[in-house]
């Protein structure tokens, strides 16, 4: 695009803008009308909020009066000629003088007169040729009256709904910004609540003023007919003394005229504030922003109020003396009013029926009258000594209160189930109530001895009480399977027998290394293992020692065979450096006659029986008979 086409756009759309600015006013030649420019409307004296009504009113006949001044900072700026910013309202300091009357508790009547002791600024001719005017000084502004009823909740509920309408009479000066020469009305809904320290309040209105006609604005503001809002909440602080929190005033221009659009359709102010209760007095501070520049939307506000709001009274109506049972007892005098009853010297027990045992149940409904009790919904046993368990044994001598059981002289079983090997498990679910046991989930086993295996053997009976085994009358291999991986080894439970003198392994003996085999294939996670062989010390050490390392090849290659991968195996050859036994007996040299496989890879926890050469303590042979 040219620089001349666009430089020539921009002549135009200027044109335009400026075409469209000028038809917004009604008044685009000649002297700008005035109108109410404040935009901020204080609440009824009384309220804890500086524009939303906490709805907490109460009383018969109830008056609160009070000031609430309000400080405004360049509420209207226009531009000149020049296109420099005037401020055709710079200053405006309205008292607004105002009271309420609260009538039949949920109603108020009240009126509110701003009285305007500054409001000054600059005239300003704009680039249309219009004149805005500046304020002629103080003065008063439109007098307004309201009347609201609180429809729902008390006047310290978490929830209040309320409803109103506000009348504004022309009293004031179009001429001096404060007034629109016409009668507004604004019908408005409210709500507010306390929750702990949390109160709140928020307001919705439709404001219609007579001066909205032909969609007049005020330098591209709106002014007549509007949408009104407000909201506030804060905390109570100080017995509920102090309250501080934001406000949120404002309104949404309706508008149905040629104005354009934009951010000065909706006027809105932010106040930080607090009140402060002193007695019958009432005091307020509060400041914050305009955050649009709509006409009436000062720059900035300061608020200042002081208001005599005394709290209603309610007096109680004095009691009534009642019988209410008609038993001859006032119930102030009565410690049962609501049942006839009979005089006693004791406060807490007059005008009550008889109650012998003192249990707290009357005679007429006591089973047990003489014998304190507690109450049961079965006439039979209300006011009897309790029995949960019906058993026959008060609970009060039952160790067993909650479970049927018999009588037993021993307190501490008296009226507990049976329990003849006394193992803690009743009779009547014991497997084996004649032999102590432990607790199991399995009823065929509950109360039976402990068999962590199941394999039928008694765990202090079985030599391998976690594997599975069948029994063995050497109660060295009792309950243990032929291979068992256990303490740090897999256990072999029947001997590799080998020629005599020599590392050729018996045929016999092919099972076994079968299973040892077989266990390997199956625990996957044994990485490694050293298979040991150990003799007894009858002939040469070193022999011994040679022989033992060629019966460790042996097993070794015998696995391989079987399918176990080398890498998984080490051997070795520790002859008679480790005896199990003394070598002083056949028994013994047999016992020490031996393969063993340790598992190298992971390393057993604790050590197991896994044999360290570094580590290994030999057994020390007996003498030599």
């Amino acid at each position: 695009m040219s620089r001349r086409l666009r430089a020539s756009l921009l002549v135009a759309s200027s044109s335009i803008a400026l075409g469209l600015l000028a038809a917004s006013d009604a008044s685009a030649a000649g002297t700008a009308p005035g109108f109410a420019l404040n935009r901020y409307e204080p609440s009824e004296r009384g309220s804890l909020w500086f524009s939303s009504e906490s709805l907490d009113f109460d009383g018969k006949a109830q008056l609160a009066a009070g000031v609430v001044g309000d400080w405004a900072y360049q509420p209207q700026e226009v531009r000149d000629a020049n296109n420099n910013l005037v401020p055709v309202v710079k200053d405006q300091l309205a008292l607004n003088v105002g009271a309420a009357f609260t009538f039949l508790d949920r109603f108020q009547f009240a009126f509110n007169l701003p009285v305007y002791v500054v409001n000054t600024g600059d005239s300003v001719t704009r680039f249309d040729g219009t004149q805005y005017n500046s304020p002629t000084g103080a003065g008063v502004g439109d007098l307004r009256f309201g009347l609201q009823a609180r429809i729902i909740g008390d006047p310290h509920g978490a929830f209040r709904l309320g409803a109103g309408v506000h009348l504004w009479v022309p009293t004031g000066k179009q001429a001096d910004l404060t007034s629109d020469g016409k009668v507004r009305v604004e019908p408005h809904v409210n709500v507010a609540g306390d929750i702990g320290i949390f109160a709140y309040s928020a307001r919705v209105g439709y404001l219609w003023s007579g001066a909205a006609t032909n969609g007049y604005s005020y330098v591209l503001t709106p002014i007549g007919n509007m949408v009104t809002y407000g909201a506030s909440a804060g905390v109570k602080l100080l017995n509920d003394n102090l309250i501080l929190g934001p406000e949120l005033i404002g309104a949404f221009a309706i508008n149905d005229g040629p104005v354009i659009p934009s951010k000065n359709f909706y006027p809105g102010s932010l106040l930080i504030g607090g009140h402060y209760r002193a007695g019958d007095f009432l005091f307020g501070v509060g400041a914050g922003p305009g955050l649009s520049r709509a006409a009436g939307d000062a720059a900035f506000r300061v608020l200042g109020s002081l208001e005599w709001a005394p709290l209603a009274t309610h007096e109680a109506p004095p009691p009534v003396e009642k019988d209410s049972d008609g038993d001859g007892i006032l119930d102030s005098k009565d410690a049962c009013p609501t049942v006839a009853g009979v005089a006693n010297a004791d406060p807490k027990k007059n005008g009550c029926p008889a109650d012998r045992d003192n249990d707290g149940i009357y005679d007429k409904d006591d089973a047990c009258p003489d014998v304190a009790g507690v109450a049961n919904a079965d006439p039979k046993k209300n006011g009897c000594p309790a029995d949960r368990d019906e058993d026959g044994i008060p609970d009060a001598q039952d160790a067993c209160p909650d479970v049927k059981g018999v009588a037993n002289a021993d307190p501490k079983k008296n009226g507990c189930p049976a329990d003849r090997d006394e193992d803690g498990i009743p009779d009547d679910k014991d497997a084996c109530p004649d032999v102590k046991g432990v607790a199991s989930d399995d009823p065929k086993r509950n109360g039976c001895p402990s068999d962590r295996d199941s394999d039928g053997i008694p765990d202090d009976k079985d030599a391998c009480p976690d594997v599975a085994g069948p029994p063995n009358e050497d109660p060295k291999k009792n309950g243990c399977p032929k291979v068992a991986v256990m303490d740090g080894q897999i256990r072999i439970f029947e001997e590799i027998k080998f020629k005599t003198g020599s590392s050729v392994i018996l045929k016999e003996s092919d099972g076994i290394i079968d299973e040892v085999a077989k266990t390997l294939k199956a625990h996957t996670e044994i990485k490694k293992i050293r298979v040991e062989g150990h003799t007894d010390n009858q002939g040469n050490a070193a022999y011994n020692k040679r022989l033992s390392q060629d019966r460790a090849n042996s097993v070794m290659n015998a696995l391989v065979k079987h399918g176990v991968e080398r890498k998984r195996m080490e051997a070795k050859g520790w002859g008679m450096e480790h005896p199990k036994a003394p070598n002083d007996t056949d028994a013994g040299r047999a016992e020490n006659r031996r393969v063993e496989f340790h598992i190298v890879d992971p390393a057993p926890k604790g050590g197991g029986d896994q044999q360290v050469e570094e580590k290994a303590k030999p057994v020390t042979p007996a003498p030599a008979k």
